[in-house]
């Protein structure tokens, strides 16, 4: 039996997630258990789907990324989220750890570290 790690994306842009789908897609360990357009929705489908890895976008609407993760954490202690977002400022880094990140890529680096970091993420 193939055991998979298995991930919710949570991004506002529908064809940014049709990317990280066509990413997640190649490696045969990831599949893509459900999409989210915002953190209330996040938030939402990680409690219904219950997935091991949360891939965050930090900018959304309705609840932004740093509340949906800290909701996430407290409702589904053993989702893991990583946050995958534009921004790479310092600040943002460590509000996404204090939020319950446990692992954080820019958008700009996806092809470099995504799948490695949601593998790492349930390990």
């Amino acid at each position: 039996m193939t055991s998979f790690v298995r991930v919710l994306i949570a991004d506002d842009d529908p064809l940014f997630i049709e990317a990280l789908e066509a990413i997640l897609g190649i490696e045969s360990e990831i599949e893509v258990a459900g999409r989210a357009n915002d953190g209330e929705e996040a938030t939402r489908l990680a409690g219904e789907l219950e997935p091991d890895v949360v891939l965050m976008d930090l900018s959304m609407p309705v609840l932004d990324g740093f509340e949906a993760s800290r909701r996430i954490r407290a409702e589904a202690p053993t989702t893991t989220v990583v946050v995958l977002t534009g921004s790479s400022y310092a600040e943002d880094v460590k509000k996404a750890y204090d939020a319950g990140a446990s692992g954080y890529v820019t958008k700009h680096r996806i092809a470099q570290d995504l799948v490695r970091t949601v593998l790492d993420a349930v390990n």
